[in-house]
């Protein structure tokens, strides 16, 4: 047990890259898992994230850049958007679909590591990616999220809510026990608005999807 009561983890166990048929296919099969909702569902999350016209916007854990595309919707071309990913599969899909648009970019660049942007963005987006990492790491992407921030700007997690797995709804829980990793229980049991207050973020707003398992909760920089 940690110091702080819960379970220790390593990377091992960590899911982050995503690779071979589940790269390919990743957009597919997001669709086919939730039942064909997906497409509906991250439209409503971008639209509540409050995007203006002039916003640049970090997203950490780009993947396929399908998120950055439902963003860009809402840019004007005088914004911009960088997408990080480790997986050369999901970035090139994802540098191919904005071929054409200068303004919309991605690297090869773990996030949990050392970033070189300093107080550059409007929003900091990560969509089911934060829950994948153990806590030492997770506590490193905040601190990159924060680094990369205006004053007064937003990070915006996108990901599991606050609650008790193995008290869930059941289909929650086959997720949890046989298609999740054991970092996503860890995730959903911390208070992550006072975990993210202790790292230097306020005002704190979230939106909930999915009968209540799914969170959009955005913390701002401090100034």
């Amino acid at each position: 047990m940690t110091h702080d009561g819960m379970p220790v983890y390593d990377r091992s166990q960590s899911k982050v890259e995503v690779i071979g048929f589940e790269a390919r296919h990743y957009d597919l099969l997001m669709n086919l898992m939730t039942g064909g909702s997906y497409p509906f569902f991250i439209r409503r999350v971008v639209r509540d994230m409050g995007i203006r016209p002039d916003d640049a916007i970090l997203d950490l854990g780009a993947g396929t850049g399908r998120n950055a595309g439902l963003m860009a919707r809402y840019l004007s071309e005088q914004s911009r958007i960088v997408g990080l990913d480790v997986g050369q599969e999901m970035l090139a899909q994802a540098q191919e679909r904005f071929r054409d648009q200068p303004n919309i970019t991605f690297e090869k660049r773990p996030i949990e590591e050392d970033l070189p942007y300093q107080q550059e963005f409007d929003k900091v987006f990560m969509s089911f990616v934060l829950h994948g990492f153990i806590q030492e790491d997770r506590l490193r992407i905040i601190a990159n999220a924060r680094q990369a921030l205006k004053a007064g700007g937003e990070f915006m997690i996108l990901d599991y809510a606050a609650f008790e797995p193995e008290e869930s709804f059941w289909p929650v829980r086959l997720v949890f026990r046989h298609g999740e990793c054991p970092l996503a229980s860890d995730f959903a049991r911390r208070n992550w608005p006072s975990i993210l207050r202790e790292q230097g973020f306020d005002h704190f707003r979230s939106q909930h999807y999915y009968l209540g398992y799914v969170r959009l909760l955005a913390a701002r920089r401090e100034s």
